[in-house]
């Protein structure tokens, strides 16, 4: 039976709540989405694996509210249901320098962490991009509400001009990293 991996491009199009953040004229929910479509092409060509998208289209929007949109994205993965959620984000700070990946999950010494492990260290040996580490974050309603193990990636900075860069250009090479990372996590390569 196939392993089901849920896939949450991060945030709704723009002019819609919950959209996400910009910078260097990148818009957050516009990479989510893409890099989303990159991984799930990726893993539904291994017949281990089935994934689903929350935004199968770029204008698809989720929820009315942002309450509602994280509620609708964690009740299509419960409902499916999904043996993983791999939730997609671009980060933001005021300060420009920061950069680099990092990934948060429910809690530390489960299997969302050594998920989050292979799949930050896939996309900092396939990008670049500086490893920031895995950070609970309990507080989020999308790793508190899921069902299953539950990652929320940052793939990099839209504050930081390097960062963006990398954004704007490496869309297919993210999610080829959280694809190599999935992969090391099940022994499959």
């Amino acid at each position: 039976m196939a392993i089901k991996i849920f896939i949450d491009q991060g945030h709704n199009p723009t002019n819609f709540h919950n959209s996400g953040a910009t910078g260097f004229g990148l818009r957050e929910e516009d990479i989510t989405y893409q890099v989303g479509v990159y991984l799930a092409e990726m893993l539904n060509q291994d017949p281990r694996f089935e994934a689903r998208l929350s935004r199968p289209s770029p204008s698809t929007v989720l929820g009315s509210t942002n309450a509602t949109s994280l509620a609708q994205r964690v009740a299509m993965a419960n409902q499916w249901p999904a043996n993983y959620f791999i939730s997609i984000h671009a980060n933001f700070n005021e300060n420009p320098s920061i950069n680099g990946t990092e990934i948060y999950i429910y809690r530390q010494y489960t299997q969302a962490n050594w998920l989050a492990e292979q799949v930050i260290d896939g996309i900092v040996e396939t990008v670049g991009t500086k490893n920031n580490g895995i950070y609970a974050r309990p507080s989020l309603y999308v790793l508190r509400r899921t069902k299953m193990p539950s990652i929320l990636v940052e793939l990099a900075y839209l504050s930081n001009y390097a960062d963006a860069e990398k954004l704007r250009n490496d869309q297919y090479l993210f999610a080829e990293g959280i694809f190599r990372g999935i992969m090391r996590y099940f022994g499959f390569s």
